[in-house]
């Protein structure tokens, strides 16, 4: 299985624009700049993009964990807070917090196991150490 997403940018660094389209178009052509990465403005960055990704993947992850193990999910809500250090341009962790509904037979312990587990093994965590490749094309 293949997911893609396409970036448009025209313009410097500062003064110029994007934008952000995802294979399922939920992101069509998304507004994303420099003001909307590290000021305020309208649009999207990639670093809360990835945020939301790694906490839609972890809930994910951990409905899937507790539904076999013959559990019912109930709420399960997620905020994953991206941290990026400025002066090295680099992303330095991602917290996450997860808040649940009491789910009959799943005591807190049980329940943080099953996260910590997601945590180091959904999707999106494993992502972040693979290796990239690269093809350019230039003067097309």
């Amino acid at each position: 299985m293949k997911r893609t997403a396409t970036a448009h940018w025209n313009g410097t660094l500062k003064d110029g624009n994007g934008e952000l389209t995802t294979q399922s178009t939920t992101l069509n052509k998304t507004q994303y700049s420099f003001k909307t990465r590290f000021e305020q403005g309208v649009g999207t960055n990639p670093e809360e993009l990835l945020a939301a990704a790694h906490a839609g993947c972890f809930t994910m992850a951990v409905s899937a964990a507790l539904t076999q193990q013959g559990f019912t999910p109930g709420n399960l809500d997620t905020a994953a807070i991206l941290d990026l250090d400025m002066a090295n341009l680099a992303v330095t962790g991602i917290h996450l917090e997860i808040k649940a509904s009491t789910i009959d037979g799943v005591s807190e312990e049980v329940f943080r196991t099953v996260a910590e587990d997601a945590k180091k093994n959904c999707i999106i965590s494993k992502a972040l150490s693979v290796p990239f490749t690269l093809n350019v094309i230039y003067g097309a």
